[in-house]
């Protein structure tokens, strides 16, 4: 397995950097593309599993999303689920477009708020043959009704689809969350988006290793309040016929377990679930790492 530095171009010509895992094994291989959730980069945890993933014979493309870590993109730290799931988009075409790579065999990953992009984006795009969903943001929760989605999940799709530059992925003059802190931090006056004291813990000691390119400042647009509503909630069932597995934690407060398995059981077959215990961030480090990318690495070996 070789890990090699790479960039490629996301949308409107924003350069996107990560790394290429390459398997020992001659000959086309199945694709795998992943990007990590809300704030985090590439270097808090995600070679773990890209190299389980790379080990079995998997090809994987892991970068940072636009506007954070190495990726380029402004304004810096700003978060847009529309962008960043268009941007997936542009690596399955970067990463199928490689000799190594069997560009028909193509799965996605994505973890928390990333987790619910996939999601949207396995409803939306028929080239993804495997999603799998890690700790994700599934669905909204709460009050939200989820008997009746069709027209919910068409506007969606036209809103996540739509190249106009007028778009929810393109509109800047939205009102934005922010700046806000990630995480309470001494010294940081920011309110936190993450109040969680599991949330404070991860990031500021994973996110505060060296070279990590994290930063304790976020400002989000078009998450919330928008028309259509960003809701993995109401895609999740539209992902079938396209196989998905979901790994979810037995005490997310982030993104909260019940909603995880109630958005688990809309879904059509093909499905799994595999439930962590712990927080949010436990499957990240130790055991849990061990158990959620080799639950992942046998779904997308059985499906890709």
């Amino acid at each position: 397995m070789k890990r090699q530095d790479v960039e490629f171009v996301g949308h409107a010509g924003t350069i996107l950097r990560g790394w290429l895992y390459r398997p020992r094994a001659e000959g086309p291989a199945p694709g795998v593309v992943m990007a990590h959730g809300f704030s985090a980069t590439k270097e808090m945890a995600l070679d773990g599993f890209a190299t389980v993933f790379a080990e079995a014979g998997l090809c994987v493309l892991v970068y940072d999303h636009r506007n954070l870590g190495t990726s380029e993109g402004e304004p810096r730290q700003e978060i847009n689920p529309w962008a960043q799931a268009r941007d997936y988009r542009y690596a399955i075409d970067w990463l199928g477009g490689r000799p190594e790579v069997d560009a028909g065999r193509i799965g996605i990953w994505g973890s928390s708020f990333s987790g619910g992009e996939v999601i949207m984006l396995g409803a939306c795009d028929e080239r993804v043959r495997a999603v799998v969903a890690n700790a994700p943001f599934a669905a909204l929760g709460g009050d939200t009704d989820y008997a009746d989605t069709r027209a919910r999940f068409e506007a969606i799709r036209a809103a996540f689809l739509d190249e106009s530059g007028k778009g929810l992925a393109d509109m800047w003059d939205t009102p934005a969350f922010g700046p806000l802190a990630v995480v309470e931090e001494e010294g940081v006056s920011l309110a936190a988006f993450l109040p969680q004291p599991e949330s404070k813990e991860w990031f500021l000691r994973v996110g505060a290793a060296p070279g990590s390119d994290w930063r304790n400042e976020v400002t989000v647009r078009n998450s919330f309040g928008t028309d259509p509503l960003y809701d993995p909630g109401v895609c999740v069932e539209y992902v079938a016929p396209t196989p998905l597995l979901m790994v979810v934690a037995t005490e997310d407060r982030l993104a909260a377990t019940a909603d995880s398995q109630a958005a688990y059981e809309r879904a059509g077959e093909p499905k799994r679930l595999v439930m962590i215990e712990g927080h949010h961030f436990s499957c990240y480090e130790g055991e849990a790492l061990a158990r959620a990318s080799s639950a992942a690495r046998n779904f997308f070996l059985e499906h890709l």
